[in-house]
């Protein structure tokens, strides 16, 4: 985390933890045809409370709200989360332990339904949900995300390093290369992953810590395109205390999404 994002982490997390959660959850807003789904790990469970009340302090109403946890957490539910759950907010207990349970079970339970990922460190901003799901509208084929980056390879093929797949728009990019960041907010519209999506044996193999690179090989079977949301809402903004683990250090300190990707590409036979 860095200092700067320390005031408006204390703030933001202060000022929903004041809100009644009676209040949050029959607060009437528009709804919007989607299912928000995301996963917990064990460290980040205490913060639980705070990334739903940002889910539910947004300008729209997602249809339900799905948080997928490993079947070890059943016991550990913080009381503030105990009391979110209900028709709306739904906790599911799954033996899966890696982060690509946050889609996968969803798209198991409700194939028929567009899907929006988020992460379990962040405070999304209140427009958050409504602008996935405008640009949905506009372009309903599309894997829409907050932000993106593309896959880049050097002139003979060789994949350059995670650090260098900058997304840069203004040089027309391949879109097939276009990769969307979890963290930020991805809409996945109905049948945008491969059949395949849900083969743990395979993706526990070919990418066990980065499920954005299981996703998007998915995508690319099943020809689905990824497009940057036209409208870019300000920042999530990280929790304190939730920072201490991340699998982004460990993917791009060692670029071990490069090495993710090559696996995916070799086995799928991927172009891009």
């Amino acid at each position: 985390m860095k200092l700067k994002e320390i005031p408006a982490s204390l703030w933001h997390s202060v000022r929903l933890s004041l809100k009644s959660s009676q209040g949050l959850l029959e607060e009437s807003k528009p709804a919007v045809p989607v299912v928000v789904s995301m996963t917990v790990i064990p460290s980040r469970l205490p913060k639980l409370a705070l990334v739903l009340r940002s889910l539910l302090d947004q300008s729209v109403r997602p249809e339900r709200i799905l948080v997928w946890l490993h079947q070890d957490m059943e016991s550990q539910i913080p009381n503030g989360v105990q009391r979110l759950c209900g028709s709306l907010i739904q906790l599911h207990f799954t033996p899966l332990k890696c982060s690509h349970k946050k889609l996968i079970h969803t798209l198991e339970a409700h194939p028929d339904r567009v899907v929006v990922t988020c992460d379990d460190d962040f405070l999304y901003h209140r427009d958050w949900l409504e602008v996935l799901y405008a640009d949905h509208k506009r372009h309903p084929k599309h894997v829409i995300a907050q932000h993106l980056r593309s896959i880049q390879r050097n002139e003979d093929g060789q994949l350059k390093p995670y650090k260098q797949w900058i997304y840069r728009p203004e040089l027309n990019q391949n879109s097939d290369s276009f990769l969307a960041i979890g963290g930020k907010g991805v809409l996945y519209p109905v049948g945008a992953l491969n059949l395949q999506f849900n083969n743990s044996d395979l993706f526990l193999s070919l990418a066990p810590k980065a499920d954005d690179l299981w996703f998007k090989a998915m995508e690319l079977l099943n020809n689905t395109p990824v497009k940057r949301c036209d409208r870019l809402v300000p920042e999530p903004i990280p929790i304190m205390g939730t920072q201490t683990f991340s699998l982004k250090k460990e993917n791009v300190d060692q670029d071990l999404n490069g090495i993710q990707w090559q696996q995916l590409s070799d086995h799928f036979n991927l172009e891009v």
